[in-house]
């Protein structure tokens, strides 16, 4: 399984993308910054889209997608249905530009929505997809992601503090998760449904104390203003539990 990610961040500059994960080429998860960061051909080869949540930052580019697969093939758009009702409603609806779920025709639109159910694993595009109900603002799901080889990846999408819920159902190899801005802001980042990294580490004590690891962590949906600061206070949080645990980047790969 390789992993790419195309956005690891809450907010755009050059050299930085929203949010946005690509598996082996052809599962997205979350599309923040899906077309920003990949080319034509690659996003030609993309089958399937798992949204965590409606949230702009994670869904944006559904619109840039839709316009270039419109000429190719249908694509599935999967997530809960609260997510996929607003992203109907208000990304879709075709008021601002085109609605994709009746392009090019209402019989075979280029983005096709499918609900997931928390809890409930189900194949899909050859892998075996679990959502997992998580904590924000807005009802949001994570995916633990396996592939036919076993190879195994959980996203949490934007999350605060209280993923033991999700740490009872999973056993991957790599974690995806978010450090949204530094500790000085810990207060505010719990109360808007993010982690810092102190929260972050008490996370994953709870992770280790429930499955007697910690797996390699890779963390996104990170502030550019406060990048430096972030990424020490994650350092230190990695030394404190002898964790494998660091900050992604745009077109970072991983190779499960």
């Amino acid at each position: 399984m390789e992993v790419q990610i195309l956005g690891a961040h809450g907010a755009e500059a050059r050299g930085m993308r929203l949010t946005s994960l690509l598996i082996d080429g052809i599962l997205a998860v979350d599309a923040g910054g899906l077309t920003s960061g990949l080319s034509l051909a690659e996003q030609e080869k993309v089958k399937a889209i798992l949204l965590t949540h409606h949230h702009f930052d994670h869904t944006r580019d559904l619109v840039t997608l839709g316009t270039n697969a419109g000429l190719w093939k249908p694509i599935k758009v999967y997530g809960l249905p609260q997510t996929l009702d607003i992203v109907k409603s208000y990304l879709l609806d075709g008021k601002m530009y085109i609605n994709f779920l009746e392009w090019p025709s209402k019989e075979n639109p280029c983005l096709q929505l499918q609900t997931v159910e928390p809890y409930k694993e189900e194949p899909i595009e050859g892998y075996e997809v679990l959502p997992l109900p998580g904590k924000h603002t807005v009802p949001i799901v994570g995916y633990q992601i396996t592939s036919a080889d076993g190879k195994s990846l959980f996203y949490s999408g934007d999350t605060g503090p209280g993923l033991a819920s999700c740490w009872e159902h999973i056993s991957p190899q790599l974690i995806i998760t978010e450090v949204s801005g530094p500790n000085k802001f810990e207060d505010f980042l719990r109360n808007v449904g993010h982690l810092s990294p102190q929260l972050l580490k008490r996370e994953l004590v709870e992770f280790r104390k429930l499955r007697g690891y910690l797996p390699r962590i890779i963390l996104i949906h990170i502030a550019p203003q406060y990048e430096e600061e972030i990424k020490g206070e994650v350092a230190q949080v990695a030394e404190e539990l002898g964790a494998d645990m660091s900050l992604g980047h745009e077109d970072m790969r991983i190779i499960l």
